[in-house]
């Protein structure tokens, strides 16, 4: 290990071959459960043992073999809920239950029982229509809404628990004692992995035997089921095949292959399940390695059935059966019924919370390589987005602005004066970046790494040392995030007179948490390093990423004494890494299929929490041709994070190396970009206060149209605009799903309209990108683009509003000071509704708790779908005065443009169209 340090470390440490991670079959806790080891008899509940607290009725379950009860406990919890807990009743030691992702403890809503036959129990809630019934031989539990079963638990008998045993020296070794569940023939247990797991040159040890839990789900009627991310693959999940699971496991996979269910940078142990009529969710709380199975049967209309002496036809509906098994801790489950996607949106954020509320300028357009070179670099780069008028707001710096590797430091010769840059950049209202990984170099004389060694921060190995592996720096060791006194001491690295060099405008990425140890089993930690609490790293590892982020944003929080809201970008992330900022499907490749598979991947992201996220413009390794790099900038602009990445030894990409026409249609979409951030920033807010995700795949805007459940290569931006974006090169035409028999759609560059629930084709040019209004929206945008967010505060409105079948439109706007925490402290903030109807176009205040004072004005009015050309026009304001409006009325393309308005945008006015 110690000359490991010496050596140079290159990216193609990173860069691998794929053999080095695992398939299904390589873990061993997979092979045990599909051989189903310890299950020879099945589970049954003691129902003479039910017992009612206040929060939960608990009974028993004993499996005939194994003959050790385990404790269940059904949980009611608000909105809708139930928790499903399963441990052992007296483990040899307690067994790892995820801490710190659940907003806070759930308000309980007590069960009440219900007389069910003999061997069952009814569990309902408060209101009724939600029960839960228990069967006791073979155990079952059965979720039933308004006296339909719509899911099944345990009904295929898959419920699997692997209970803690003393280690093997401390075993007895007479016959009569020896654990009859499990066969220890050394052969077997080699095969198995019982004691000790072998992988490539590595052993994993563990200390206690084999610990794996695992349980089915058969959710009744449904086929469309979503979520789990992350992965390389289709929005709509796909059957697993024997040794095809979906693997939730964080890994570090550089250049990862698409179409694959490998587990990459991420985990949401997640899903949700979709039909006509219901959605539902399902949440494994669970942070240890995790695969999913799933097969769906889809509805037969008849089949034969035998009874009796006749032949009788009976419908058989469909029925999707999700398998989930983990490789260590309890089985903890929330069941989110819904019933509509909105509802299960909002029972999960409950849980897990809302997206943060980002800073305005995250929003904006962000520039980043590995790596700028130095302070000449970055000036040079900043002013040629000045000079080719392309409105940017943040400049990124990856690991080579630091001295060595050493994070929190500057190279002194590259970055003599990283202040001088950071106001070079603030006088143009833009921001900084700066990369901070979880790995820190081995070097007693760099003060980061002194402290915490001094202070016993790091991840120990498991002979009680500190775990050292080899990352960017060389020799490495990690900091214990888990912790939270290393939390809070590595939030206060962040502070001004900590971290030298770093000023208000800088705002940290989180990179390489997977955690990602070159030259570890499949380049990640050894699985029974230790953590706080004596815990090892197999029961916690999907976690580690999202405690980092954590620590990160509370520095920054803290930094600005509470009052500035944080930017970080993290790649590795967990169920409820929302709270803390933004997610990126980490390093993907400049191909167009790499451009094609964002689209789900960021779907998928989004359904499950994650709003802010995004994919790297252009593709990270390899060089795209103009012609990606153009469809790349139009895609990324209509997607939430929007930030441009290569790696080393790639050549420099920025936007205006391509040409005078590729450099066009790159400002082009960057400048549509920065026209709808009213409306972006306003989505933000509606994720998160209200849990809605901003990018939605068209089934939860159209839950109702079996046609929308599949789509995958467009989208909902919020629920007034529809993005195709051209995933093909060369293209001339793209089919255009339309949905809804009862909407109209409008091209946002042409004006032209299409009744919805058909296909169109739509001919493409490199400049296009197609975009959709729905009618019966109102977009609100800014009408002058300046140089970054900032410089657009003041900056007039304009609003698109585009009249359904019906002739009337509604939207709303959100507005603050883009940075602060006053909105949610103060309440300073505007929210306002606008209103079309019989020719009236109103504003109003959406939100009466909300004050701000804004001096920005309305200034342009563009009315989609005006059949008739106006006599007048006139704008009335609060205190009655009219005010005559011009007008230009297109009849060709039904249009109505009203020019030079000075109507204030937080104050209440109508337009009377007549």
């Amino acid at each position: 290990m110690e000359a490991a340090g010496k050596e140079e470390i290159s990216v193609e440490d990173e860069a691998v071959d794929k053999t080095i991670f695992k398939d299904c079959s390589k873990i061993a806790f997979y092979r045990r459960q599909k051989q189903r080891l310890t299950e020879k008899a099945a589970y049954q509940a003691l129902l003479d043992s039910v017992t009612t607290g206040k929060d939960s009725t608990r009974f028993q379950i004993i499996n005939e073999v194994a003959k050790v009860p385990l404790l269940a406990e059904v949980y009611g919890i608000e909105g809708n809920i139930f928790r499903l807990k399963i441990n052992e009743e007296t483990p040899l030691k307690p067994r790892y239950e995820v801490p710190d992702v659940l907003t806070s403890k759930p308000s309980t809503v007590r069960l009440t029982s219900c007389s069910g036959d003999t061997g069952s129990l009814v569990l309902a809630d408060g209101k009724g229509d939600l029960k839960c019934h228990i069967t006791a031989n073979p155990f079952k539990v059965d979720l039933v809404s308004e006296e339909e079963v719509v899911m099944s638990i345990n009904s295929l008998g898959q419920l699997y628990f692997e209970h803690l045993q003393n280690p093997l020296k401390q075993r007895a070794t007479k016959e009569n004692e020896e654990d009859t569940s499990v066969d220890t023939t050394q052969e077997n247990q080699d095969e198995l992995g019982l004691w000790e797991e072998k992988f490539e040159n590595f052993v994993d040890v563990k200390v206690n035997g084999p610990a794996s839990i695992g349980l089915d789900f058969s959710l009744h009627g449904f086929e469309h089921l979503y979520g789990i991310p992350q992965h390389a693959e289709s929005h709509q999940l796909k059957n697993t095949g024997d040794g095809d699971a979906y693997r939730l496991y964080n890994l570090d996979v550089y250049g990862y292959k698409i179409q694959d269910k490998m587990g990459i940078y991420g985990s949401v142990p997640y899903l949700l399940a979709h039909k006509l009529g219901r959605t539902l969710g399902i949440f494994w709380l669970n942070a240890s390695e995790t695969l999913v199975e799933i097969s769906t049967e889809p509805a037969v209309k008849y089949t034969l059935t035998q009874m009796g002496p006749v032949a009788a036809k009976q419908k058989v509906e469909s029925r999707t059966d999700v398998r989930w098994m983990s490789e260590s801790g309890i089985i903890d489950v929330f069941l989110l019924t819904g019933p509509t996607p909105s509802d299960v949106f909002r029972q999960y954020s409950y849980l897990t919370g809302t997206q943060a509320m980002p800073p305005l300028f995250s929003l904006g357009y962000h520039q980043c390589r590995w790596n700028y070179e130095d302070e000449q670099d970055v000036k040079a780069v900043d002013a040629g987005f000045d000079e080719h008028d392309i409105p940017y707001d943040v400049m990124w710096l990856d690991i080579e602005h630091t001295e060595g590797k050493r994070y929190f430091t500057w190279d002194k010769k590259r970055f003599p004066n990283p202040k001088r840059m950071q106001e070079l950049l603030r006088s143009k209202k833009r921001k900084l970046v700066v990369i901070s990984d979880p790995h820190i170099k081995v070097d007693p004389n760099y003060s980061v790494y002194a402290k915490a060694k001094e202070q016993g921060f790091f991840v120990r190995n498991h002979d009680g040392g500190d775990f050292e592996g080899v990352c960017w720096p060389g020799l490495s060791s990690y900091l214990d995030f888990t912790n939270p006194k290393v939390r809070e001491w590595y939030s206060s690295l962040f502070a001004f007179s900590v971290y030298q060099g770093s000023t208000d405008i800088l705002h940290v990425w989180n990179d390489m948490n997977e955690p990602s140890v070159f030259r570890g089993p499949e380049l990640t930690m050894q699985k029974n390093a230790i953590h706080h609490g004596n815990w090892e790293h197999r029961e916690l590892h999907n976690i580690y990423g999202f405690y980092q982020q954590m620590a990160t944003a509370e520095g920054l929080i803290q930094r600005s004494k509470g009052k500035e809201r944080p930017f970080v970008l993290t790649r590795s992330f967990f169920a409820g890494s929302q709270k803390y900022g933004a997610v990126w499907t980490g390093d993907n490749t400049a191909e167009w299929s790499y451009l094609k598979i964002s689209v789900p991947m960021l779907l998928t992201l989004s359904i499950t929490g994650i709003s802010f996220c995004g994919a790297d413009v252009g593709g990270f390794i390899g060089n795209p041709e103009a012609e990606l790099l153009v469809r790349w900038y139009q895609a990324g602009a209509y997607q939430p994070f929007f930030r441009s990445h290569a790696t080393k030894n790639t050549r420099r990409r920025e936007p205006w190396l391509f040409g005078e026409e590729h450099t066009r249609l790159i400002r082009e979409a960057i400048r549509e970009r920065y026209a709808l951030l009213p409306y972006w920033y306003s989505l933000f807010y509606f994720a998160h206060v209200a849990s809605q995700p901003i990018m939605r795949p068209l089934w939860i805007e159209f839950p109702g149209e079996l046609e929308t459940f599949g789509v995958e290569d467009e989208y909902m931006l919020g629920s007034a605009l529809l993005v195709h974006p051209v995933t093909e090169p060369k293209a001339t035409v793209v089919d255009v799903f339309l949905p809804g028999s009862n909407e109209v759609w409008y091209d946002s560059k042409t004006f032209s309209h299409w009744k919805g629930a058909c296909t169109v084709k739509i001919p493409v040019s490199l400049d296009t990108i197609p975009v959709f209004q729905r009618g019966g929206s109102v977009v609100p945008i800014k009408t002058t683009i300046g140089k970054s967010t900032g410089c657009m505060t003041d900056s007039p409105y304009g609003l698109r509003v585009a009249l359904s079948t019906k002739g009337s439109a509604v939207g709303e706007v959100y507005l603050d000071d883009g940075h602060s925490f006053q909105y949610l402290h103060q309440k300073q903030f505007l929210h306002r509704k606008f209103l079309f109807s019989s020719g009236v176009l109103i504003n109003s205040c959406a939100d009466e708790r909300g004050r701000y004072p804004s001096k920005c004005v309305v200034e342009q009015i563009f009315f989609l779908g005006l059949k008739k050309q106006p006599s007048s026009v006139t704008a009335h304001s609060s205190d009655g005065k009219a005010q005559p409006v011009a007008f230009t009325y297109c009849a060709k393309t039904s249009t109505l443009s009203l020019e030079k308005l000075s109507l204030n945008i937080g104050a209440d006015w109508k337009v009377h169209i007549q």
